[in-house]
């Protein structure tokens, strides 16, 4: 049989390169900061989610060290069996405390944090309504489910009202949106959401991936942007980007949603609990989150002086609040040779193309971070000019 599938295969991947969309994975060889080694050389990193540069934060790095000490490696079992730590429930509370909701449950990661919420809280009596950009991991957590599904298109806020007064025939309804969209930086309305959701009588979830750490004006998210605390009644998150760049996620909101996933949300219960070692380097991170905002402040100051030049030189940028610059390139084959071009003059960045956005829609998504500096920053926006001259795309 393999035979066969081999020859579907070759074929598959091979069209896939001729179509300029095959993806190629470049070797860092060093930790992740600003400054990553790539190919033997020193480049600067722009298509990281590192957004407070704290991916190799040595405070953070002493955290995870000394939890490895205290609590071991690893967990070898699942939550509910032997896999429950002190420090499990310290890091629950942690994130509680930040998005002031009241209990939290830790994933692997968001993708099975979105994965997991959906099926057990919804059957084919429920409505769940998606915004049309919403992550992956949401879509196929939408899958999972029964309930019937209704779609708007991106921060619509007339569709999405047709959508929630169709579903007043089911019996709840929830509306789910990412926070930041990861691919063209904007973020979701949720003050219009939530006031649309209590008008009909529905649930309102977010995915913060993209904007806890990045969004507001101490970053915590939005909540904090929109000044919506306790309207959400989901939210979904991840250690692994802004959180210290490791890998883990969670789900925190309502305590009677969080008490139920516990018992049946199929990626909790049969996952390792998240490592000791991340749990630690965690509840660290949070507790340096709560010292200082100078690392959210940097932040913001990097990505205002990117754009604003970047726009400057004539480059077609997505308007958005969050850390996420796309610069539209359109075509497939073109953010290719642009992303090659950049490293040559010592900047990775990726191109993005379909299936990751809609096709004829590529780009190169740029991401800041507090660990860049204007001499980075300069660095990169030469490169970018001095590229898109030679690429005819300015």
């Amino acid at each position: 049989m393999y035979t066969s599938l081999k020859k579907h295969l070759t074929a598959e991947l091979q069209s896939i390169e001729e179509a300029g969309l095959y993806k190629k994975e470049r070797i860092i060889a060093s930790s992740q900061s600003a400054e990553i080694e790539v190919g033997g050389k020193t480049v600067l990193n722009f298509c990281a989610n590192n957004y407070l540069g704290l991916s190799n934060n040595a405070r953070i790095i002493e955290a995870a060290k000394k939890a490895m000490d205290t609590h071991g490696f690893g967990m070898s079992s699942v939550r509910f069996i032997c896999g429950t730590q002190d420090i499990h429930k310290e890091l629950e509370a942690a994130v509680s405390k930040y998005f002031k909701t009241e209990d939290t449950i830790l994933y692997a990661a968001c993708f099975d944090a979105n994965g997991g919420v959906f099926e057990p809280l919804f059957s084919e009596e429920d409505a769940i309504i998606s915004d049309s950009l919403n992550h992956a991991s949401i879509i196929d957590g939408v899958r999972l489910s029964k309930a019937k599904r209704y779609r708007y298109a991106n921060a619509d806020m007339n569709e999405l009202e047709n959508c929630l007064k169709e579903a007043q025939a089911q019996r709840f309804r929830i509306v789910v949106t990412d926070g930041v969209f990861s691919m063209d930086g904007n973020v979701a309305p949720l003050d219009k959401i939530c006031d649309l959701a209590e008008k009909y009588d529905a649930l309102v979830m977010v995915d913060e991936c993209h904007s806890a750490g990045v969004v507001g004006k101490t970053g915590r998210g939005v909540n904090e942007l929109f000044d919506i605390y306790g309207r959400i009644d989901i939210h979904t998150g991840t250690l692994g980007k802004a959180f210290g760049g490791g890998i883990g996620g969670f789900t925190t909101g309502r305590r009677e949603i969080i008490d139920l996933l516990r018992q049946r949300s199929r990626p909790y219960l049969f996952s390792n609990s998240i490592p000791p070692a991340i749990v630690g380097a965690s509840l660290e991170l949070f507790k340096m989150l709560d010292e200082s905002d100078d690392l959210h402040t940097a932040l913001v100051e990097n990505v205002e002086y990117f754009r604003s030049k970047m726009l400057a030189a004539g480059f077609d940028i997505k308007p958005a609040q969050s850390a996420i610059c796309a610069v539209m390139l359109y075509d497939a084959k073109l953010s290719q040779d642009f992303a090659a071009s950049m490293l040559d003059e010592g900047i990775y960045v990726t191109g993005f193309y379909y299936p990751v956005v809609p096709k004829g829609q590529a780009r190169i998504r740029v991401q800041l971070s507090a660990a860049h500096n204007k001499t980075h920053l300069d660095k990169c926006i030469n490169a970018f000019i001095k590229t898109g001259k030679r690429l005819s795309v300015i």
